[in-house]
């Protein structure tokens, strides 16, 4: 029975964690970049059941990582610079932050 009531606990815990997740199209496109360049790093919805991790710049990713722009539609424009993605460099990508 404790287990029982354990996991019901554990499952109530998760549910609404998920459910808070802010979501770009729910907000302005300002908002959105406050977000991220206040963060640093945060996982933010992209609509629907899409999200993403954005950083603010490359000291938020892995030191193999390198950042790639990202744009996301937000409640006011389809297509919002918010800051970058981490990405595993391919073959002829560059080491910076403007890559």
């Amino acid at each position: 029975m404790t287990r029982f009531l354990l996991a019901l606990i554990c499952i109530g815990a998760v549910g609404p964690a998920y459910a808070q997740r802010l979501s770009t199209t729910a907000m302005s496109c300002a908002r959105a970049q406050g977000i991220v360049g206040s963060q640093g790093g945060v996982v933010l919805g992209t609509g629907g059941a899409t999200y993403d991790r954005f950083v603010r710049d490359r000291s938020f990713c892995e030191i193999t990582e390198i950042t790639i722009p990202a744009f996301v539609p937000a409640g006011d424009t389809p297509r919002c610079f918010v800051g970058y993605r981490c990405k595993e460099p391919g073959r002829g990508d560059r080491f910076d932050d403007e890559s």
